[in-house]
Parts: structure tokens; C-alpha cells; sequence
């Protein structure tokens, strides 16, 4: 006779079944820990939700985080406000949606200290036109144009320089449905400096005196002339950006030299590669694209333009590929170009300290795991490739494997396996062998399983996932206790979160068990400080 009771195993559990009270079940069919609010709102800042996940939509998943950030405006909005803060100048988030969207919530929402905090934050927040414009769009979903908020839209055209406030107001001049125009009449900003009250004047259509704003007047030119040289020459003597001129001097080399001769910005640059091998301007023998290069790896411009690193995978992988997503235009990338990149990539995350432990890198490459990274056309899956790479170029013994629970392309006794890639390779090479692996279920606890049975000694497991694992025999927090038992090794494991979910395979309560999310510059540091015992 069957044994029933033989079932009830509290040291190896199934994945669709709860092992632990505090479990609750995932999107995918299994059961994982929940995350903290303040952790939830952390993975909300710093991934986003524009693309939901693999099992649910984007206005699910961005439904369900909005909540934690209406939950929090409404109790603590100055906390809110300060969390905010944090991620957004420390560019720790591909896009600034998320914050905007939690500022124009605090400001809304909160109580009174709250609202000030918010309204306060707005310039530290809102660092450009086109960030002013996207709180305009998502305040007015949260309420109407109270004193609070008119004040603090009219400080941002006043608190800074008339310099900086009138390339502000010629690169940005319209997003969201808004324009400068729209806000400045809303805000009813009051200066006594005759070249700010001309800027306000001309922006809102009415005549005013422009012997003090010699941008504006080179705007004007530039957008009044189809004169190439003229073109060249404004750009040199009034740095106008690429932004503010006609559509036809974009089509112009002499134009884009004059732009790189003037010093295009670093998001600018980035963006812009393809049409800068388009036209001819970055020939791999050429001193131009080895100044590009060399200007793309450049930790202080990286660090000064806030450009996330995700921001430069996008660009490298975009710009390897010879060929646009959005049309059908096509270039040959430029080795030195395409080095430049990979440079940038790992000058992005900066100086990590080794932790010098035994590191194994565990990619989770589930099907789950091809839905694009945090709104941009890059998934998952192949931004913890990258990620996993910084680790590698920092850690001498460490290992990287492949894992999933089984299913297309994967044999039964092998749905684990460890991958021949390093940070010798080229970036896109790398993203490229493994966004061709063969997707399979999601079993997270394959990593310390697979070192337990073929003795792999691993001090720290960094596991790279969306945490939504249901395939298993036994849950990743059992299947750790089990390695630690038969190895006597106090191994630690690290979750990076790449989705937004409230999910977990961590068990909060073990301190040797670590919830990061993103893929920000932050994160290598902390597996490795984490790793190194000092957290």
C-alpha cells in the first residue's frame, strides 16, 4: 500500500507547491517569496514596466506596481521622494518614466511635507525639458494644477541659468503632448532679467529683443538657410545641437562632422553611430572614429551623462547588427567602433572590487526570460548575459552556465549547462550565442543542484533570473540548504531581479541570501561586497 504521508517533505519541496507559509503563488504556477514594498518600489524605479513580462501584460504588471507607489505617496511621500531621488541622479534606471511617474504621484498624493519634498525634487528629478514635460503629462493623472505645482514648474524655468534655460528650450520644445509654450502659460514664471523674460516672450509667440540670447538667434538662422556652410559655421560658433536644426541639414556629412568637431553628447553619440557610418564619417582606418571610440569608453563622460549601461548594450547590439529595427536602412559597422562600445559597456559600471570567492554565474535562459529588459529592444535574457560578464571580467575563479527546466532543445539529463562565454569576447558576439540557446521552463534551483551532485565547489551562486520558477523538484532556498549540508561550504546566493514582479526566490530570513534587481552600475558592486562577506 502507497505511503501518503511520504509525500509531506519539508526539505525538498515541488515548485508548485508552497515549501514555506510565506510563500505565495507566482505568475508562472509556482511558488516563490514576496518581496518587500520598499523592494518592490526599488525594481519598479530601476526596471520599469513598459513591457510586462512573460506571463503578464504590461497594464497588469504596471497596475500592480503602481499600487506600491500610490501605497507609498499616501504614506510616506517625502520617503518616496528621497527614493526617487537616489535612483534618478545616480542614473540607475535605463528610463526615466518610473521616477517621473512616482514624483508627479508624491506631489499628488502626499501630505503636505510630502508635496514639498516632491515639488522640491522637481529640478534634481527633472533635468530636461522632455522630463519637465512627461510630470506635466503624468501629474494631470493624478490631479489638477494646484499653487503647489505651478510654483514648482515656474521655479524649474527660473532656477537656472539663462544660458542652460534657452538650450533647454530650443533642443526640447515639445513632447507628451506639451510644449514650453502650454507650461510657461500655465506657470506664469515672473523674472526680472531682461534676456529670460525675452526667452519666455519668444516662446510664447510674442516679440522680444534678441541681442543677449545668441543661441536663439543662431536657431533662427540656422532654421532660416538650406546653406551647408551656414549650417557648419552656427554649429561652431553657437553650438547649436543637432535638435535645432532643419531636417535637411540632417542629411548632411559636413554637418555631422561639425557637430563631432563641436563635441556631440554622450547619449547623443551613441544614439547617432549608425547615421554616422551611414554617411561615411566613421571609416575604420579613420583618426575620426578613433576619436568616437575613444570618446564612447570614456568613464567621465559615461559617468557625467548619467548613461546606464543597458543604454550601451542597446546601442552595441543595435549597432552590430547593420541594420535598424525601425526601418530599413542598413550600415557597416566599424571595428573600432564596435571596440569602442564594448569598452564603454564595462567603463559604465566603473571599479568593482574583487571578492576573490569561488563565483558561479547561473543565467537563467527560460523561455520567460526573452521578453525585452526594462522597455528597451534588448531582453532579458541577454542583458544578464552582459551583466554576468562584469562579474566575470572581475572575478578570476568564477564560472557561467546556462539553465532551465527542461523542454525545447533541451535533453532531460542536461537542461544545465555551462556556456563558452567571457569578457575576451566581444559583446555582441556574446549576447548573440545566447539569445540562440533553446528556451525551456523555468527551474532556478538547477545551479545548486548541478554543484551539489557534480561537487562543484561555489562559494556565492548569482542567480540571473525573473524569479518566476515552477519546473523543480525542490524550491532554489532548499536546494541551497542542500548544497551547504553536503559540502560544508557556507555558500551565498544572490538573486538579480530582471522583472519587476513582487516575487522572489530568496528567502528574506536567511542572511546568506541576497535580493538585488536592475542593471545598473550599483549591482557588480554589491554581488561583489555581498560576496566578500561585507554585507
Amino acid at each position: 500500500m502507497a505511503d501518503a504521508l511520504a509525500a509531506i517533505n519539508l526539505r525538498r519541496t515541488r515548485q508548485d507547491r508552497p515549501a514555506d507559509p510565506r510563500q505565495a503563488a507566482n505568475n508562472a504556477g509556482g511558488y516563490g517569496f514576496t518581496v518587500t514594498p520598499a523592494a518592490r518600489l526599488h525594481r519598479f524605479l530601476t526596471l520599469g514596466v513598459a513591457e510586462g513580462t512573460y506571463y503578464t501584460g504590461a497594464p497588469e504588471l504596471a497596475a500592480d506596481n503602481a499600487q506600491v507607489v500610490l501605497d507609498a505617496a499616501r504614506a510616506d511621500a517625502a520617503e518616496l521622494v528621497r527614493a526617487v531621488v537616489e535612483v534618478s541622479t545616480a542614473g540607475r534606471a535605463p528610463r526615466q518614466h518610473p521616477a517621473v511617474f512616482a514624483l508627479a504621484a508624491a506631489s499628488a498624493l502626499g501630505d503636505v511635507d510630502g508635496r514639498r519634498a516632491a515639488f522640491a525634487a522637481l529640478p534634481q528629478v527633472c533635468r530636461t525639458g522632455t522630463h519637465l514635460f512627461l510630470f506635466a503629462r503624468y501629474r494631470e493623472q493624478f490631479a489638477g494644477w494646484g499653487r503647489g505645482a505651478r510654483r514648482a514648474v515656474a521655479r524649474w524655468y527660473l532656477g537656472q541659468g539663462v544660458d542652460r534655460l534657452e538650450y533647454q528650450l530650443l533642443k526640447y520644445r515639445q513632447r507628451e503632448g506639451w510644449t514650453h509654450r502650454d507650461l510657461l502659460r500655465l506657470a506664469h514664471p515672473v523674472s526680472g532679467e531682461p534676456a529670460r523674460r525675452a526667452l519666455f516672450d519668444l516662446v510664447c509667440g510674442r516679440d522680444a529683443e534678441l541681442a543677449d540670447l545668441p543661441l536663439y538667434r543662431a536657431y533662427l538662422a540656422a532654421n532660416s538657410t538650406g546653406d551647408v556652410a551656414t549650417w557648419v559655421r552656427l554649429i561652431g560658433d553657437a553650438g547649436l545641437s543637432w535638435e535645432m536644426l532643419p531636417d535637411a541639414a540632417l542629411t548632411e556629412p559636413d554637418v555631422w562632422a561639425a557637430l563631432l568637431d563641436r563635441g556631440l553628447p554622450q547619449t547623443a553619440l551613441l544614439r547617432q553611430l549608425p547615421r554616422l557610418t551611414r554617411l561615411g564619417l566613421l571609416a575604420p582606418m579613420s583618426a575620426r572614429a578613433a576619436a568616437v571610440a575613444a570618446q564612447l569608453a570614456d568613464p567621465r563622460r559615461l559617468s557625467a551623462a548619467r548613461v546606464h549601461p543597458v543604454s550601451v548594450l542597446v546601442a552595441a547590439r543595435t549597432y552590430a547588427a547593420g541594420a535598424s529595427g525601425r526601418s530599413d536602412r542598413t550600415w557597416v559597422p566599424s571595428a573600432p567602433v564596435v571596440d569602442g562600445l564594448d569598452a564603454a559597456f564595462y567603463a559604465a559600471y566603473g571599479a568593482v572590487r574583487p571578492a576573490g570567492k569561488r563565483t558561479l554565474l547561473a543565467l537563467d535562459v527560460s523561455g520567460s526570460m526573452t521578453v525585452p529588459a526594462g522597455g528597451l529592444p534588448v531582453s532579458c535574457r541577454e542583458a544578464s548575459a552582459a551583466l554576468a560578464l562584469v562579474t566575470a571580467a572581475t572575478e578570476p575563479a568564477h564560472a557561467i552556465v546556462g539553465f532551465t527546466g527542461g523542454g525545447r532543445g533541451w535533453t532531460r539529463a542536461s537542461p544545465l549547462t555551462p556556456l563558452a562565454i567571457g569578457p575576451r569576447q566581444r559583446l555582441d558576439d556574446v549576447v548573440a550565442a545566447v539569445s540562440n540557446l533553446p528556451f525551456g521552463r523555468t527551474d532556478c534551483a538547477l545551479p545548486m543542484v548541478w554543484a551539489r551532485e557534480r561537487g562543484v565547489e561555489v562559494d556565492t551562486f548569482v542567480v540571473l533570473t525573473d524569479n518566476e520558477t515552477w519546473a523543480g523538484d525542490v524550491h532554489p532556498h532548499q536546494a541551497l540548504a542542500d548544497y551547504r549540508a553536503a559540502t560544508g561550504i557556507a555558500a551565498r546566493l544572490v538573486v538579480a531581479a530582471l522583472t519587476p514582479t513582487r516575487f522572489t526566490i530568496a528567502d528574506p530570513s536567511d542572511a546568506g541570501m541576497l535580493d538585488v534587481s536592475g542593471f545598473d552600475s550599483a549591482v557588480p558592486g554589491l554581488i561583489a561586497d555581498f560576496s566578500r562577506g561585507d554585507l
